[in-house]
């Protein structure tokens, strides 16, 4: 049973931080309390702070990357390689690949994997999206970077299948990056050599 306190505002606050992934009540009454203690001018930054962002942040039309206008930072960037996407699971996944500065084209995020159990479809991602710009932007390689899961084999291949009529590379990361492993716990010089050596898709057929 939750426990409930002598204040209703207090409990209000602790069942909203509860919500956050990976809080339970006893974290959040200690965060509730932590912020009590404080100044209140820094309670109002922090709420302000995910105010701005909850209200401010959206998804680049070109890449679904976060971004603060209708196209992200990265697409912006006219320093960035366009004819190099590098295919991704989620926004961490960018942030991941982005620290290790050796991807230097720009981004697709899928918003997720295929996984039947969990009662993602293809059709649930941005795949046609991806398609899409392939088809209609001047790509010469596809990097697939997802992380070396069941799901993310599975969504590797069915992206292969889907970009294997058109004139592009497509491309893996080299498993220097364990089966198994979720990409955003792999360390960054892992995973930037992993980029860099990745190898051709087809050949991880045989």
């Amino acid at each position: 049973m939750n426990q409930t306190f002598n204040s209703r505002l207090l409990d209000t606050a602790v069942g909203e931080l509860s919500k956050l992934p990976g809080i339970g009540r006893k974290t959040a009454l200690r965060l509730a309390l932590h912020l009590l203690r404080r100044e209140p001018e820094e309670a109002m930054a922090l709420g302000q702070a995910i105010m701005d962002m909850r209200g401010n942040i959206c998804y680049c039309s070109r890449c679904h990357n976060i971004s603060e206008s209708p196209v992200c930072s990265i697409c912006s960037d006219t320093s960035r390689d366009e004819t190099v996407i590098c295919v991704v699971e989620n926004v961490k996944d960018v942030i991941t690949i982005e620290s290790t500065r050796e991807h230097h084209g720009l981004y697709h995020v899928l918003g997720g994997v295929i996984s039947p159990l969990d009662g993602i479809s293809p059709s649930d991602l941005e795949i046609e999206s991806l398609v899409e710009r392939v088809r209609t932007e001047s790509v010469r390689e596809v990097i697939l970077a997802l992380s070396p899961t069941m799901e993310g084999d599975t969504t590797n291949y069915y992206i292969f299948r889907k970009l294997a009529p058109l004139d592009v590379e497509i491309t893996i990361l080299a498993r220097g990056v364990s089966i198994g492993n979720e990409l955003e716990y792999t360390d960054e010089l892992t995973l930037g050599r992993s980029i860099l050596n990745r190898i051709p898709f087809k050949d991880t057929f045989s």
